[in-house]
């Protein structure tokens, strides 16, 4: 390893490591404190009948990834971009907070309601979106491997990117350590192509999520909520965003997608086919599960799954 890479790999485990630390560190105390405010989640009863089982495992232990990650990021960024991926990263947060705490510790079953949940992921979006129209509007396109010029198309873009990136992984938040595994994969490898604030930010994503399985492998003793799903998803995309590599993430995020576009199927099918499903059950790590797939074979395959389609964006990134 040449001495550039080194450093480079140096600047990357330093943030990764401390986020994990810190994360370990918050969770320990955080726990106790959700244990004693009886915030346990709410099992679906349309669910997997296993899940039940689960019914007042703490939730909302996402505060510990977004404070984790928070905390490093911008000790070892110190820069715009990563105060910005931050920023964004805390407000939906706070919005996936908000709704948690609704329903977890208020015990209303209702929590924040989709428009206004998708209104304020909306608005948040934009704030990212014209920030990022005033550096610039040029955009990567992976294999043509140039940049294109979106114009004020990007704002719309931008937002798209957003708050579908955010629900994604939000939906993806399903099974015992799932988003967890697959956002650490995921994160460290969009830091490894990328530079500056938005490379930083990504490793100490990427830390905070191996801090969190700590508690959140199956069994989990926790789970990271709204709170820590949203936040994920808006950290992976405004790093993206920040670095104008938007279309590199439904190919190294290409499970995210995958569990989007299961539950478009489903309900696309169901309504237009008199009540027929496509897959047994909708997000599709259901669908495994109720296949005979114990957690640990759906947590383990998807995260390998994510892994070889990381390594097809950085083949994709070395041609460039």
């Amino acid at each position: 390893m040449d001495k550039l890479n080194m450093e480079i790999m140096i600047k990357l485990l330093m943030p990764l490591a401390a986020a994990a630390c810190v994360c370990c560190v918050v969770m320990h105390f955080l726990l106790p404190v959700l244990r004693r405010l009886k915030a346990g989640q709410s099992i679906r009863e349309e669910g997997p009948q296993s899940h039940q089982s689960k019914a007042g495992t703490p939730t909302m232990g996402g505060i510990a990834i977004v404070a984790a990650c928070s905390v490093s990021a911008l000790i070892f960024g110190r820069s715009g971009y990563a105060a910005m991926c931050v920023l964004a990263m805390l407000a939906y947060a706070a919005i996936g907070f908000a709704d948690d705490y609704i329903k977890v510790v208020k015990k209303r079953n209702l929590g924040l309601t989709a428009p206004q949940k998708f209104l304020l992921q909306t608005l948040v979006a934009v704030i990212v979106a014209i920030y990022r129209s005033h550096t610039s509007t040029l955009v990567f396109i992976p294999v043509a491997n140039r940049y294109v010029d979106f114009g004020w198309m990007l704002i719309p873009f931008v937002v798209f990117v957003m708050v579908a990136m955010t629900n994604a992984v939000n939906l993806t938040d399903g099974l015992d350590g799932l988003a967890a595994s697959v956002t650490a994969v995921v994160s460290f490898c969009l830091c490894t192509v990328m530079r500056g604030g938005p490379m930083i930010f990504l490793a100490a994503m990427c830390g905070s999520c191996l801090g969190f399985l700590v508690y959140n492998r199956h069994p989990a003793q926790v789970f990271m909520g709204d709170t820590g799903s949203l936040a994920l998803g808006a950290g992976l995309a405004a790093a993206a965003v920040l670095s104008d590599y938007e279309f590199l993430l439904p190919i190294a995020g290409g499970v995210y997608v995958l569990e989007a576009l299961s539950v478009i199927i489903q309900v696309v099918v169901f309504k237009t086919q008199n009540g027929r499903r496509f897959f047994r059950m909708a997000p599709i790590h259901h669908h495994f599960e109720l296949g005979g797939w114990d957690e640990k074979k759906v947590v383990t395959v998807f995260t390998c799954a994510t892994a070889a389609l990381c390594l097809i964006m950085e083949l994709i990134m070395s041609m460039a």
